[in-house]
């Protein structure tokens, strides 16, 4: 079992930037792979990007290049960095985390884009 905590959300303008953080409760080392996801008024919950405890990491198409998912294993904190943040880009922003093939979700934190 695994406690995922969001923070970092906010209210931004067109352009700029925004960090996500979702601490976990437990050691990453032992959680196979950390995502960030989003879920917009009406729509379904869309994968984001993902890191593996190798370190590997992918991206939606929508957001390759503006955002950047990494984390800090001492701290056990898994961070999404969102820069030239698009009107689309406004959501709810979840972190789920998958321990031997069971996901968890975090509370999720708002991102909302304006002009």
């Amino acid at each position: 079992q695994v406690q995922l905590v969001e923070s970092g959300g906010g209210l931004v303008q067109v352009g700029g930037s925004l960090r996500l953080s979702c601490a976990a409760s437990r050691s990453m080392s032992s959680i196979d792979v950390m995502a960030w996801y989003r879920q917009a008024p009406g729509k379904q919950r869309d994968l984001v990007a993902g890191i593996t405890s190798a370190g590997r990491t992918n991206y939606a198409d929508s957001v390759k290049g503006r955002f950047t998912i990494s984390r800090d294993n001492a701290k056990s904190t898994v961070y999404l960095q969102m820069n030239d943040l698009k009107f689309e880009d406004t959501a709810g922003y979840y972190c789920g985390g998958v321990v031997a093939m069971k996901r968890y979700w975090g509370q999720g934190t708002q991102v909302t884009v304006s002009s």
